[in-house]
């Protein structure tokens, strides 16, 4: 017989149960296997749910429920009395509200606005605050006032009720959307709204548990307060601690697990601190948390690690939703036993309330704001979606979780809490979730339009030619027989005449093929930002800047057809306000920093928006013209063309103010592109065996260090000093030392802005300008030119002593250097070298202006 030996099992041996206790050894294994069987049940049940085509919650649920009811049953009968033990182990599971809301529910927070589309939500941000605050407002008082007439509970516990199934829960709603192909813009209002609902229904039920556990009255002043205490604070401490871990997420960037790490971390101490330190709203920190570390983050992390953190989010969230899902709903059972008709009339009550709230708002509230022009307007299939789509779920079950086991909540109060939470609940869920998908097919969301049927049917035309020559070509170079070939051809050729022949019956007019266009060209221009930005091409400074531009393109295109294309277009192009803000903490406060940073943004994103432009050329060539035909390309090819200028534009104004940095910009691009194009190779010798692991992990290592050289975009000096502007000045470089400084002495600092008026035709001359920085137009006598930096106007008015003729506006922003009329004049007499200068400046515009006269007014017929 062979010896027994005995391994040590991980380490758990003799000495685990006397260092832990036999009592905690058992409670962890039978929590470890509790928690692996309800893994293991949610991950079984999602393609079961798929199969049943319900959503995953609503299947959890009823899971949750039976398992529920059938420890109850256990202990119940006594034909099951071996098993008595496994059913209090699932009744009494050791988790309680406190891991539900300091555990599951940030991680549900955070993810949702870690995923959100913000920037494409900025256009519904009305709508969306209107459903998520005043809506959640409207509900817990309607609510809250329709429960109050039954004598039941008192005002603030009826108002607690409300609070809590005041939130939505947008899982299970998005994914039937997705799985009908619903417009897109109806999943962000419901994800949009859900996210911020939740922040103003947990701020609205602090407050009223609070009143209940203090047993103290509270006026709508005191409510109005409080509520903008925890959401300001939990606002502004959300923003600043996430800016604080962008900072530590910048240090580690190229670590991926490091990155995760911190990110994980970032949402429980934003919590813990906003709730037991600071006295704020944590989830209201949490969310604003997110939604900043989903503007940002992106731009602070490479590609693969940003889709990598929010793949693991996703990951955990998913986790931590369905656990709430299943876990509370094990506890529906027990507090559902014994219900009596009151409370099932009460719960009819909450519903039929709850309803009428939200329809208050969406039909009445929210035409109200269209018709102001305050918000898009929402279609009414929309609006009915919305109403009927408003699921309940994870946080309103732990919400009402939590007062059951608040000790300073009277019992009746709880159970009245809980059954009326947890009976709505099921029925957003067995009712309103299991008809959402017939509803949304009745009104017809799920349905193509129109145009998109017709555009489908060319897609598929076009798709289907294209595979034919493909597959022609592959069965060729394969060499396969000739009478397989011509079997699959010719049911391959039947298809295709019949795509082509229902393709040739639809018609869709040229102004809708142009939109149709624009928007895939928009959507194109946004893949190529992104694959640039995966190629390391696009610093992560401007990517984010670049694809808001790209997807604020799409949204407009589609609703204002070729007119929203060019005017979004030509939006861009603009400075925004922040821009303006930062030139006037230039101006007034001397600190120039900010605005050199978006100085020379807008220099590289104006730089790779041309180059941009270029391809989305050639994409129009090889597949709008197939799609939409000729004319049609040719119009877009005329729509990139104006475009192109319009940047052509603005770059030259820039070059004008800085001459030579486009320049720099353009070789480190060149240089960046080189060593992508080195990466490729060493990948591809890599792939082919070519070289060994130890000597690709070299050459990428060189490849990191070059890229890192030239990530490092080149300084933009905005202004010189005074002094220095004049000594590089051609026109000033034959004055000595003296009289350069002389001048710079008595010069004046004038900001303008792109648009500006400087000179007028007809007033008086009464200042002498030099450009320091930036660039102007000059229109006279019917011609218009360009000065830049270095460049003198306004002196020919004063020194011939007559009205101006010129009429001279800023085309950027710019530095000039002004000189009053009579300082100037006083100047040059005592300088002659700078009056020979501003002489010959000026002698040499005139014979400019003869030698180039304007053409003549055309003969009237």
């Amino acid at each position: 017989m062979p010896p027994v030996r005995c391994y040590p099992r991980l380490g758990v041996g003799l000495a685990a149960p006397l260092r832990f206790g036999l009592d905690t050894l058992v409670t962890l294994i039978a929590f470890l296997l509790a928690l692996a069987l309800f893994l293991t049940v949610i991950g079984l049940m999602q393609p079961f749910a798929q199969r049943l085509r319900l959503p995953l919650t609503v299947v959890l649920a009823l899971v949750g429920i039976v398992i529920g009811a059938g420890a109850l049953f256990l202990l119940a009968t006594p034909l099951t009395d071996a098993f008595n033990d496994v059913a209090r182990s699932v009744l009494a599971l050791p988790i309680g509200s406190e891991v539900f809301l300091y555990v599951f529910l940030p991680t549900l927070l955070f993810q949702t606005a870690l995923t959100l589309e913000v920037r494409r939500m900025l256009d519904d941000w009305v709508p969306i605050l209107v459903m998520a605050v005043l809506a959640v407002v409207v509900a817990t008082f309607v609510i809250g006032f329709a429960l109050l007439p039954f004598g039941v509970q008192p005002l603030p516990v009826c108002l607690v009720v409300a609070a809590i199934v005041a939130t939505t829960d947008p899982s299970a709603v998005v994914g039937i959307f997705r799985d009908l192909s619903a417009p897109s813009r109806l999943g962000r209002l419901i994800e949009g709204e859900s996210l911020m609902n939740d922040a103003a229904a947990i701020t609205l039920f602090s407050v009223f548990i609070g009143s209940i556990v203090t047993n103290s009255e509270i006026g709508p002043r005191d409510i109005l307060d409080t509520f903008l205490f925890n959401l300001l604070g939990g606002i502004g401490f959300g923003y600043v601690a996430t800016r604080g871990a962008l900072v530590l997420l910048s240090l580690v960037r190229v670590d991926r697990m490091a990155s995760m790490s911190i990110s994980l971390a970032t949402p429980y101490v934003i919590f813990i601190i906003a709730e037991q330190v600071l006295g704020v709203s944590g989830v209201i920190a949490v969310v604003f948390a997110g939604l900043t570390l989903n503007l940002l983050g992106p731009s602070r992390l490479p590609p693969e690690n940003w889709n990598y953190l929010t793949a693991s989010w996703e990951q955990l969230a998913f986790w931590a939703g369905t656990l709430i899902f299943t876990l509370a709903a094990i506890l529906v059972p027990r507090i559902l036993g014994g219900l009596t008709l009151v409370e099932v009339s009460l719960i009819a009550v909450v519903i039929i309330a709850a309803l009428a709230a939200r329809a208050v708002v969406l039909f009445g509230v929210l035409p109200l704001l269209t018709f102001a022009r305050l918000s898009p307007k929402v279609s009414r299939p929309y609006k009915l979606v919305i109403m009927w789509g408003g699921l309940r779920g994870s946080v309103t079950l732990a919400l009402a979780l939590a007062v059951t086991e608040n000790p300073f909540v009277p019992p009746d109060a709880q159970r009245f809490v809980a059954v009326l939470a947890t009976g709505f609940v099921l029925f957003t869920l067995l009712v309103q979730g299991t008809t959402l998908r017939p509803v949304i097919r009745y009104l017809g969301l799920e349905q193509l339009n129109p145009l998109d049927v017709a555009l489908r049917k060319q897609a598929i035309a076009v798709a289907l030619q294209n595979v034919r020559e493909e597959t022609s070509e592959t069965v060729k170079r394969y060499g396969f027989p000739p009478e397989v070939a011509r079997g699959e051809a010719k049911a391959f050729g039947e298809r295709l005449d019949k795509a082509v022949r229902e393709a040739e019956a639809s018609e869709i007019r040229d102004r809708d093929r142009i939109t149709l266009g624009l928007v895939t060209l928009a959507a194109r221009e946004r893949d190529i930002i992104l694959d640039k930005f995966r190629e390391r091409l696009i610093t992560e400074t401007i990517v984010d800047l670049m694809l808001s531009d790209a997807s604020r393109l799409i949204d407009r295109t589609r609703t204002g057809g070729r007119l929203g294309y060019m005017r979004t277009a030509s939006a861009a192009l603009a400075y925004s306000l922040r821009f303006r803000m930062a030139q006037r903490v230039q101006v007034r406060l001397g600190f120039g920093r900010p605005i050199h940073n978006m100085i020379a943004d807008r220099f590289e994103r104006l730089l790779h928006t041309q180059i941009n432009l270029k391809e989305l050329h050639t994409f129009t060539n090889r597949r709008i013209l197939r799609i939409h035909g000729r004319r049609v390309a040719e119009i877009i090819h005329d729509i990139l063309e104006r475009r192109g200028e319009e940047v052509e534009q603005a770059l030259d104004a820039l070059r004008l103010q800085y001459p030579g940095y486009a320049e720099r910009l353009e070789r480190r691009f060149i240089r960046k592109l080189a060593l992508r194009q080195e990466e490729l190779e060493y990948d591809t010798l890599r792939a082919d065996r070519l070289i060994g692991p130890e000597l690709y992990r070299s050459l990428s290592k060189a490849i990191a260090q070059a890229r890192a050289l030239a990530d490092k975009r080149p300084p933009l000096d905005m202004a010189l000093h005074n002094r220095e502007i004049i000594r590089n000045a051609a026109m000033f470089r034959d004055m000595d030392d003296k009289a350069r400084d002389q001048l710079a002495e008595v010069l004046e600092s004038y900001f303008v802005s792109p648009g500006e008026v400087l000179i007028y035709p007809g007033e008086v001359s009464e200042k002498v300008f030099f450009i320091a920085s930036g660039a102007v137009e000059v229109e006279t006598a019917g011609q218009t030119y360009r000065l830049g930096r270095g460049d003198i106007f306004g002196e020919l008015g004063v020194l011939g002593r007559r009205p101006r003729r010129a009429r001279v506006s800023a085309i950027s922003y710019s530095m000039l250097l002004c000189l009053e009329k009579t300082r100037f004049l006083a100047l040059i007499e005592k300088n002659p070298e700078l009056r020979a200068v501003v002489e010959r400046s000026a002698a040499a515009r005139r014979l400019a202006a003869a030698a180039n006269p304007p053409d003549p007014p055309a003969a009237e017929s």
